[in-house]
């Protein structure tokens, strides 16, 4: 029986690029979150308001008598409204296990033992999350933008309102990343993805119900900013060129996305570690 060295050999593979391992991440959490039927069926109900909303562009584009249907400035606007409730299930299914899970099967040692990085752990998380709640903000907002100028057979309703393009891309940028953020800080907390999502929901109903009771009993919308959902529709407002909803100056709406996020960042670069500290 010949018996084969078993020495030393040279690597004969091809080695990876430093700071592309997020992506393998990424790779695989898209594809583990696209082959379950449940979420397949939400991304499908989620594109329901772009069908609605695409019908009622080309009525109006086609037939005389339906020109009230004609689309505004203020109807992407609208529409990114109602797609906050798709931002909120699509965050709670997709993210409230990224990190918690990996908590929970003690799996941050493994990961952070390989040549990855905790940037480039919470990036892969964070990319997966943010590619779906794109796929629900910015890609159907966008869509409706181009089902109008195929349908008008022109590009007119575009150049006249070029200022859409900026204002989509912007708003919904900042609709992705708070909730991304928020929810993978709020992971990175917990063993447990359902406390999680509890948890989420909890801050978001927390804050809105606070908000609307210092509202009534105030008189004044002046405390949007304790709400992050109030404090996104105040900036959306402004950014579409529309008269704000609420009594709070735009720059501490603003702040106040910007101190969130900020702050979800702070909390996963203390909480994603190889090892538990305990204090």
């Amino acid at each position: 029986m010949p018996i084969h060295d078993q020495g030393y050999r040279r690597y004969g593979g091809t080695r990876a690029a430093v700071g592309r391992a997020w992506q393998v991440m990424t790779r695989a959490g898209v594809m583990s979150i696209v082959s379950k039927r449940q979420f397949i069926g939400l991304m499908l109900f989620a594109w329901a308001p772009f069908v609605v909303r695409a019908v009622q562009i080309y009525v109006a584009a086609n037939f005389q008598q339906a020109s009230f249907l004609a689309p505004k400035g203020e109807t992407f606007r609208e529409f990114l409204d109602q797609q906050g409730a798709f931002v909120f299930f699509v965050t709670i299914y997709v993210g409230a296990g990224l990190i918690a899970n990996d908590r929970r099967a003690n799996a941050l040692q493994l990961y952070l033992s390989k040549p990855m990085t905790r940037a480039e752990y919470i990036a892969g998380k964070l990319a997966i999350l943010f590619i779906f709640l794109v796929g629900v903000t910015f890609l159907p907002a966008i869509s409706l933008l181009l089902m109008q100028a195929i349908f008008a057979g022109s590009f007119t309703f575009v150049r006249n309102n070029l200022y859409l393009l900026p204002a989509i891309t912007l708003f919904s940028l900042a609709q992705v990343l708070v909730a991304s953020t928020t929810m993978l800080a709020l992971s990175s907390m917990s063993k447990s993805g359902r406390f999680v999502a509890v948890m989420y929901a909890g801050l978001f109903f927390f804050t809105t119900a606070l908000f609307n009771a210092l509202r009534g009993i105030t008189g004044r919308s002046s405390f949007a900013w304790l709400s992050p959902s109030a404090a996104l529709e105040q900036l959306g407002d402004v950014i579409f060129r529309l008269e704000p909803r609420y009594q709070v100056s735009p720059a501490i709406a603003a702040v106040t996305v910007v101190v969130l996020i900020a702050g979800s960042l702070f909390i996963l670069d203390r909480r994603v570690r190889g090892v538990e500290i305990v204090t």
